[in-house]
């Protein structure tokens, strides 16, 4: 056999040995990815144009590969995976490449793509936070990741090239045979094989990590970012607020923010200020890493903060009225339980306006969700009411801006809609409905509504139907929130104002639409959308084997209160506008 075909030249393997060599003191954030979420990101190309991964959810799956321009590893196997592109693009595959080398910048990325004639997007990950994502460590490692973003295989393309070798044939693609399982609907066969090529050298994007403490640095990211909802007499299932707390449960918190669980929100950054953004900054998730790393240390007791105060049980504050549900309900066991509903007259003999309001759950382990329906006539039907409170995993309460209220018309009910889910033995509820009200009549009404399309029907096993609806506004407008709502199918959600001068704009994008976590969008500043402006909401629905939540993907699937069937709202919160403006992007 020649030696050539086999061993790598001197030069390349002497400068790939150095490079081997490189290695930063930060090291790779230790996590399994393999059969985990990849959380959603965006990252721009060498042109600073930017690209989320959930660009490509319309396709089967995408091959996340990592890439240096100076890896000779790395850059033999640019030809193998533009042929992989090339073969695989009509059966909705993507090659995506990421650049995390602290050694390359855009300029450097841009030349290698003409130099190497690469035929798929490549993004720059200056800070390293996607190759935190995957635990990427080597370059070209891949990452072959479902539509739903599901890691089902992580290593090397094949067997070609090694350290002290190269072949002119693999003998086992391993990239393509995992890729033709997937395809196949098949179990992957070898999930997990060692990549061979160039260490990725970290950065370390904190300064004296090693000093980092709970007292001083972490209790005060928890109490900003955690305790609203991790505390006593809430949702979560345990408390954030000591040091005791954080120690016992630093592996949740590791996993949950590290896969972006924690805090939720599933929003494309690209789109929408919202002033309700749960996201941690990643100074703070690092903080927390890094402390975990460390071994926690607690700290100077002096260094803590006070801890956070609550006015009182309610989250927006002491209601000035609060209305229960008419009677306690019984919730079984097991099974699935059917969306109750409740009336409760509220007997003002006036219209009142709400400045806040807040749905509590009487009993947080089997509450869902909690929408109160304001009715004045008993014949209306539900799905065109306004709302005046609701509760959902995740959401905040209402507190509406100043001048502005809800108003509740002498003599209204509310109808209370609540879901149900049994935790395994038999529970009790009696949720309330609190108001704080306005003092005086404020000068602009707010309007609860939402677009919604009841007419689709989503095939058994469809990945990606699509359901559009769109509203015309008659007047000049301003709206407040956005908030979308399916059911255990919906994956993706997307707001697109069309303006009058044609142009079009996305208000909201939700790239990876979760049930579990329903939230209402807060815009930072109200935005404008002047009379002829087209409110578009479209939705897709997964009814395929691949969505985990499926209750049936045998079914086709219509529209309907309960949870195996759907729904297909864009839900907003609008006042009519004061002046006439331009809209502005």
């Amino acid at each position: 056999m020649n030696r050539s075909r086999v061993i790598l030249p001197m030069c390349v393997a002497s400068a790939f040995l150095v490079l081997l060599t490189v290695a930063s003191g930060a090291g790779p954030i230790q996590r399994e990815v393999l059969g985990h979420r990849i959380p959603d990101f965006v990252l721009p190309d060498a042109d600073g144009r930017e690209t989320a991964l959930s660009d490509f959810s319309d396709g089967r799956a995408v091959v996340v590969v990592f890439m240096g321009t100076s890896c000779p590893i790395g850059n033999a196997y640019v030809p193998v995976l533009n042929d992989l592109q090339k073969r695989y693009r009509d059966q909705g595959v993507q090659v995506l490449g990421i650049n995390s080398n602290l050694a390359d910048d855009a300029e450097d990325i841009a030349v290698h793509i003409e130099k190497f004639e690469v035929g798929f997007p490549v993004l720059n990950d200056e800070h390293q936070i996607v190759a935190d994502l995957f635990a990427a460590s080597r370059t070209p490692e891949v990452f072959l990741v479902t539509r739903r973003g599901l890691v089902v295989y992580r290593g090397r393309i094949d067997d070609r090239f090694g350290y002290t070798y190269k072949r002119a044939e693999p003998r086992r693609r391993d990239l393509e045979e995992a890729l033709q399982e997937l395809l196949a609907g098949k179990p992957i066969t070898r999930p997990d094989v060692e990549a061979k090529g160039c260490l990725i050298t970290r950065r370390d994007r904190l300064e004296n990590r090693t000093e980092i403490t709970f007292a001083k640095h972490v209790a005060p990211i928890l109490y900003r970012r955690c305790t609203e909802c991790h505390r006593p007499g809430t949702a979560a299932p345990f408390a954030l607020l000591t040091y005791e707390d954080a120690d016992n449960w630093s592996d949740m918190i590791l996993e949950t923010v590290m896969d972006r669980r924690m805090p939720p929100w599933d929003v494309d950054p690209r789109h929408g200020d919202f002033s309700n953004d749960l996201r941690m900054s990643q100074k703070e998730i690092d903080i927390l890493l890094a402390w975990i790393e460390n071994g926690k240390p607690q700290g100077d007791p002096a260094d803590m903060p006070e801890p956070p105060t609550f006015e009182s049980d309610w989250m927006m504050g002491t209601p000035d009225v609060v209305f229960e549900m008419p009677e306690e309900f019984t919730v079984q066991a097991t099974g699935t339980v059917d969306y109750q509903y409740f009336v409760t007259k509220t007997d003002f003999g006036k219209d009142v306006w709400v400045q806040a309001s807040e749905a509590r759950p009487g009993n947080w382990a089997v509450v869902h969700h909690i929408i109160g329906f304001v009715r004045t006539h008993p014949e209306q039907p539900i799905g065109e009411l306004p709302i005046v409170a609701g509760y959902a995993p995740g959401e905040e309460p209402t507190h509406y801006p100043e001048g502005v209220g809800f108003r509740l018309p002498a003599g209204a009910e509310i109808v209370w809609q609540v879901h149900y889910t049994p935790t395994g033995r038999v529970e009790k509820d009696r949720s309330q409905i609190g108001l704080i009200l306005c003092r005086e009549q404020p000068e602009r009404d707010v309007i609860t509504t939402g677009v919604m399309n009841h007419d689709f029907v989503i095939p058994p096993g469809a990945p990606n139907h699509r359901v559009f609806v769109s509203r015309t506004f008659d007047r000049d407008t301003e709206l407040l929130s956005l908030m979308p709502h399916m059911h255990l199918r919906g994956s993706k959600f997307r707001y697109t104002a069309v303006y009058p001068d044609g142009s079009r704009e996305i208000l909201l994008n939700v790239p990876r639409y979760d049930f579990n976590w329903q939230h209402r969008y807060l815009f930072r500043t109200p935005r404008f959308m002047p009379k002829g402006t087209i409110l578009e909401c479209l939705a897709f629905f997964d009814n395929s084997e691949e969505n985990p939540a499926n209750p049936d993907p045998s079914e086709a699937v219509t529209w309907g209160d309960q949870t195996w069937e759907e729904m297909m709202i864009g839900w907003y919160e609008a006042i009519e506008a004061r002046d006439k403006r331009v809209a502005t992007k």
